[in-house]
């Protein structure tokens, strides 16, 4: 069993307070946490809890290296909402920040100096401003998505290419191209590997071939899982609609 190392130790609430283990699974020493909420006893606070909401580790303490009890995050909210002492659930509110301040922007650490806070305030609004730009990148085809997964209805390879600033015919050689279909009897068919996964649905028509004489035309309509599937295909290969194009050059 290896050393569990600290990654973040702070006061808080003036106690001590401190972070095993990592970010994605953080874990706080039972003694600690029995401080915390002044339980008297470390053995019978975790067996209050679920037995995937503790774990043993190594610690290092002035005595040398101890096994020790540790609670997982879930296991540490369990305890502090058990607890009747007024401190444990402001400690659990900060506790909550802390590591939500953590995985939102790196790390945690309250400003000693105005400059400190000054900076601390730059990086921030930095950081906001990195996920506004992120977030209007992602605007266009957000909308362009949801667009398509609101309509029910069948669509035409020219509606589609529409979207493209492309013909009907220019999209269906560039399918082709792409070896998404073949064409047959006048009629463009999805190959073997596409033909099944429910993009594409043949409509029947009956149209007037000479007078008095008429005959059974089958066209090719595209589902709306279809749409999105020609959507990640296109974009795979540098072709994007022109909403999202429009937005790239601004």
């Amino acid at each position: 069993m290896s050393q569990i190392a600290v990654f973040k130790q702070q006061r808080l609430l003036s106690k001590d307070f401190r972070v095993f283990g990592s970010i994605e699974d953080p874990l706080f020493l039972a003694r600690d946490v029995a401080e915390w909420i002044e339980h008297s006893d470390v053995s019978t606070m975790i067996r209050t809890v679920d037995d995937d909401e503790k774990v043993t580790n190594i610690v290092c303490t002035p005595g040398g290296n101890q096994e020790a009890w540790f609670l997982t995050e879930d296991g540490l909210y369990e305890v502090l909402m058990q607890s009747r002492k007024p401190i444990a659930k402001a400690f659990k509110k900060e506790v909550k920040r802390i590591l939500r301040d953590i995985r939102l922007y790196g790390s945690y650490s309250i400003p000693r100096t105005y400059a400190e806070a000054l900076q601390l305030a730059v990086d921030q609004q930095r950081k906001i401003e990195q996920q506004n730009q992120l977030i209007g990148e992602l605007k266009p085809r957000v909308d362009y998505l949801d667009r398509i997964l609101k309509s029910k209805s069948l669509v035409t390879i020219t509606q589609i290419a529409k979207d493209y600033g492309m013909s009907g015919s220019a999209m269906n050689r560039l399918l082709h191209e792409l070896g998404i279909q073949f064409k047959q009897s006048d009629q463009w068919l999805l190959y073997q590997k596409y033909h099944d996964k429910g993009y594409t649905f043949s409509e029947t028509f009956t149209i007037e071939d000479v007078p008095g004489s008429s005959k059974v035309v089958m066209q090719t309509k595209w589902t709306q899982k279809g749409r999105v599937f020609l959507y990640n295909l296109l974009k795979s290969n540098g072709y994007l609609p022109t909403i999202e194009r429009s937005h790239i050059n601004e």
